[in-house]
């Protein structure tokens, strides 16, 4: 197999779970957001946030870097 092949690959892979990471993160910011309705208050990440948060980003990170691989090869 090529390297592009397998490259491409992991990039629609990496892609379809950073998309079904962000979609799960729990926002709260819906239409009641746009008038007032929800006070902003510090909180800081716990538990499943916060794993879901670093997911995140390390799957950010992959992304960015096989899209920069995909450029080079």
């Amino acid at each position: 197999m090529q390297l592009t092949f397998i490259l491409n690959i992991i990039q629609i892979v990496v892609s379809v779970l950073l998309m079904l990471a962000i979609l799960i993160q729990n926002r709260g910011t819906g239409l009641g957001a746009a008038f007032g309705g929800e006070g902003n208050i510090y909180r800081t990440k716990r538990g499943a946030e916060k794993i879901l948060h670093i997911a995140t980003i390390v799957l950010v990170v992959i992304f960015m870097a096989t899209a920069f691989l995909n450029l080079i090869y």
